[in-house]
Order: structure tokens, then C-alpha cells, then sequence
């Protein structure tokens, strides 16, 4: 197993990725310490990891709260003896997009921003301070597609301040890797396209009334059509690669933004 003896810190491990790799992680052998707003959700995702022979554990953390993450971390710290891997899957509010720049408030705009940028900043640099003290270990941030989209697709898809949040966690994500890399740190931010498993599924359920599943519908075809594999990524690939950067098999691996849209993005990267 890739990821055996190693500890692992999930943020926002109640939602679709944070627990799909969660689980993951725990499949291929990390002890994951999942952590989160609504424990609830968090409990579930540790009880299935239980029940599937993982090890898993849970804590209620505000992945905006400096002093609730760092105290986190430091219980983690002291039961496991340090933390290897951290992930950051804490939404940043997606949903405040489709509307144009000029007709969106200053808040609206603001807000996807200002969570993406704190919660990456709070977790990535409290990690890389136990890190610093005890060895090697890997941050992962979580990024999209809007970070780099065509002209075509930003005329399309009207992203508000997501895009310049996700565009704001890839350049932080350099930055920190390049400060880290001395002491054997390494950061990689996943950017991943649209994952329908994640689309809410009222969306049918008022295609009548508002036409909202017409548009959702459309949007998948419209999505689908502009990636090399015709298709959208699912979940367990975001999940496959993120075990595999966090392990050994990618240690020269650093700074990068990993690129999981299916190829509706190509570049350098």
C-alpha cells in the first residue's frame, strides 16, 4: 500500500472529496484524522473507513479557525507522534457564480476569495510548522478548472471572484512549495474539473418549476464537449491521484498543479 504508517489530516472530510479521499487514503493504508464543520457528516465517512478495515478519526474544526486547527493539529501531533500528509477540501463557495462581474456585489465577488485564500493559508502553514520539526511530509490543495479557463469557457460559465480564488490557491501553493522544499515539504494543488457526482440531486426534482435541471443538463453536454476524453472526471480519480502524490512514488513532485479536467485544460502544468 502506498500510503502505509503514514497520518493524514482530511479538512472538510464531510464533503464529496474530502471524503472521497478520505477514504482513499485510509484504503491504501494512512491512519486518516478527519476534520470538520458538521461532525455528523465527518462520522460517517470515519465509520465507513471503520467498517471497511481503515482507521479513522474524527474532530469538529472550523477550517477557517486559526487557533481550532492549530490545536487540532497539535492533538493529532500528540497521539500519532507527528502529521505527514494534510489535504484542504473545504468548499469555497462554488455556487456564487452566473452572475455577470458588473451586476455581482463586492461581497458575492469577495467571499469565495477570502475563505479560499484563509482556510488554505491557516491549514497549509500550520502543518508545514510540524513538518518543519520532524521531517518530510505533503500538502495538497484543491483548486478547478477555473483557475484556467478559455475566453470561450469564461464567457460561458460567468465564474465571479471562484475563478480568481482557485487562480489565488494554485499561486499560493507555488509559493509555499518553494519555501518548503529546503526542509523536504512537498505542495501540490489538485485541479480538477466539474464532478457531476457532486451536483445536487434536487436538480430534477424542479425541472418543471424553475428549468434549473434543463440548464445543469445542458451545461454537462456543453462541459463534456470541451475535454480531450469527452467526458468529466469522477471522484475516485481525484481520489487515485491524490494517493499517489502523496506518497514516495511522487517525491520529485512539488509545486505542481496537477491536472484532472479530462483535458479541457491543457497546459504546462
Amino acid at each position: 500500500m502506498l500510503l502505509e504508517g503514514k497520518i493524514a489530516i482530511v479538512y472538510g472530510a464531510g464533503g464529496h472529496i474530502g471524503g472521497a479521499v478520505a477514504r482513499a487514503f485510509a484504503a491504501d493504508g494512512a491512519t486518516v484524522y478527519l476534520a470538520g464543520r458538521t461532525f455528523e457528516k465527518v462520522r460517517r465517512v470515519a465509520d465507513a473507513i471503520n467498517e471497511a478495515g481503515g482507521k479513522a478519526e474524527t474532530a469538529e474544526v472550523d477550517a477557517l479557525d486559526r487557533q481550532a486547527i492549530e490545536d487540532h493539529l497539535a492533538a493529532v501531533v500528540e497521539k500519532a507522534g507527528g502529521v505527514d500528509i494534510t489535504f484542504n477540501a473545504i468548499g469555497i463557495r462554488g455556487d456564487l457564480q452566473g452572475t455577470p462581474l458588473t451586476e455581482m456585489t463586492l461581497e458575492d465577488f469577495a467571499l469565495p476569495v477570502e475563505i479560499g485564500i484563509k482556510t488554505h493559508f491557516l491549514t497549509a502553514t500550520a502543518a508545514a510548522r510540524h513538518m518543519m520539526k520532524k521531517g518530510p511530509g505533503v500538502i495538497l490543495t484543491l483548486s478547478s478548472t477555473a483557475a484556467g479557463l478559455s475566453g470561450r469557457d469564461r464567457v460561458f460559465h460567468r465564474t465571479g471572484g471562484f475563478a480568481t480564488a482557485c487562480t489565488a490557491i494554485e499561486a499560493l501553493s507555488r509559493t509555499l512549495a518553494g519555501e518548503l522544499g529546503a526542509h523536504g515539504i512537498r505542495v501540490v494543488c489538485l485541479r480538477s474539473d466539474a464532478l457531476p457526482e457532486t451536483w445536487p440531486p434536487e436538480f430534477p426534482d424542479h425541472a418543471v418549476e424553475t428549468k434549473i435541471y434543463d440548464h445543469v443538463a445542458e451545461t454537462k453536454v456543453y462541459m463534456e464537449k470541451g475535454t480531450a476524453l469527452g467526458r468529466l472526471p469522477q471522484l475516485r480519480e481525484i481520489a487515485d491521484v491524490a494517493v499517489l502524490v502523496a506518497s514516495d512514488r511522487a517525491s520529485a513532485m512539488t509545486g505542481a498543479i496537477a491536472n484532472l479536467t479530462c483535458g479541457s485544460i491543457m497546459d504546462s502544468n
